[in-house]
């Protein structure tokens, strides 16, 4: 039987989150002042927009007041989506970063940055770009060679809808 608050919380919200076609990422309850902060970290493979995440937070403070979860102290209910640098920690992270440039931290080899190229069971294929000139190269990564993984902010980054559309012209 699950211990923390944290947990009894995703046990109570996991199956409500799930139902709206989202999955729950984090939970984590803090104090600020007199007042404690519920955040609720949700995503989806397609991303979640504006209207699923007011969805779900209906949904979520409806049972939340239904049930005494949260205690008789007052409280606030943020809910939104991971950062744009978010850590990579589940296997569905990496597949949704397909495409993303990560910063990995290599278990034996220091750091690489390089492009999710393809994700299956054991690891990931990525492209390490190349420096000064030099062409990318390919590489394999298997996920027990990584500790951390971080996707990284491109302010510059071309989604495949745009190279397709400078191919074509």
């Amino acid at each position: 039987m699950s211990t923390t608050q944290s947990e009894r919380l995703r046990e109570l919200l996991e199956p409500l989150v799930t139902s709206q076609g989202l999955d729950l990422e984090e939970i984590a309850v803090d104090s600020v002042g007199r007042k404690r902060v519920l955040r609720v970290v949700v995503d989806s493979d397609t991303g979640a927009d504006l209207d699923a995440i007011a969805d779900v937070s209906r949904a979520l403070s409806a049972k939340l007041d239904e049930t005494d979860a949260m205690g008789d102290v007052a409280y606030d209910l943020e809910v939104g989506t991971p950062g744009a640098e978010r850590l990579l920690t589940e296997h569905r992270h990496f597949v949704r970063a397909t495409d993303r440039l990560v910063k990995f931290q290599l278990a034996e080899d220091g750091e690489l940055v390089a492009r999710i190229l393809k994700v299956d069971e054991d690891g990931l294929d990525v492209e390490v770009p190349g420096v000064k000139g030099r062409k990318a190269t390919s590489r394999r990564l298997a996920f027990p060679d990584i500790a951390r993984a971080r996707v990284q902010v491109e302010f510059n980054r071309k989604d495949k809808k745009d190279m397709k559309e400078e191919e074509e012209a």
